[in-house]
């Protein structure tokens, strides 16, 4: 399993507002699905960052993200480590496959693949 990119989410509900701030800096929408937005900049795409109002399949907003190349086998290795499974792995409407699950700090980490 390889990872591909790590995205720090943002809860927040103020998404219009973030998005004009960090473009301040550079940084241009790249995905909005009304509940989730994601902002990046032109010269380096895989830095993002996203902001949340909630989450529209799961009980929590995620303190990250984390897409991997392998998403069942990164749900088996998990599991059998004992960790909390926050949010079970499953296939969802906007085309990736995820599982969220708690760290060691109490964080919840969205771990997904796109389909």
């Amino acid at each position: 399993m390889n990872v591909r990119r790590v995205v720090p989410n943002i809860s927040t509900e103020a998404l219009p507002e973030s998005r004009a701030f960090y473009g301040l800096l550079g940084f241009e929408e790249v995905m909005n699905h009304g509940w989730i937005m994601t902002l990046a900049p032109r010269s380096h795409p895989a830095a993002q960052v996203s902001f949340m109002t909630g989450d529209a399949t799961a009980p929590v907003v995620p303190d990250l993200s984390i897409e991997v190349d392998d998403v069942d086998a990164a749900y088996a290795v998990v599991r059998e480590s004992g960790a909390e499974i926050v949010h079970p792995l499953q296939d969802e409407e906007w085309g990736v496959r995820r599982f969220f699950v708690r760290d060691p700090g109490g964080r919840v980490v969205n771990v997904l693949a796109h389909r």
